[in-house]
């Protein structure tokens, strides 16, 4: 068996969000929760847990978005220290 993309599920604090997905989407979370609860030995993940985890995968996985943060980061740490 392959290996799914996301590891275990930590608890965070959670921020309320409300979303709608499309019906196909909301079972293949279901069925992604089932999956990975069975290889991680964990208790059955529901699409609430799955979504905010898979979010942070494609962002740290998105080098575009990560170099434009970076830069940004680089920028706002220069403009700090001209005023000092």
């Amino acid at each position: 068996m392959t290996k799914l993309r996301l590891g275990p599920i930590e608890n965070d604090k959670p921020v309320r969000l409300t979303i709608e997905l499309p019906a196909a989407v909301h079972r293949d979370l279901v069925d992604y929760g089932r999956l990975l609860a069975r290889e991680s030995g964990q208790v059955e993940i529901t699409p609430p847990k799955l979504i905010a985890p898979m979010l942070a995968r494609f962002m740290e996985g998105d080098r575009a978005f990560q170099r434009r943060r970076r830069a940004q980061k680089k920028e706002a740490s220069g403009s700090g220290s001209a005023c000092a």
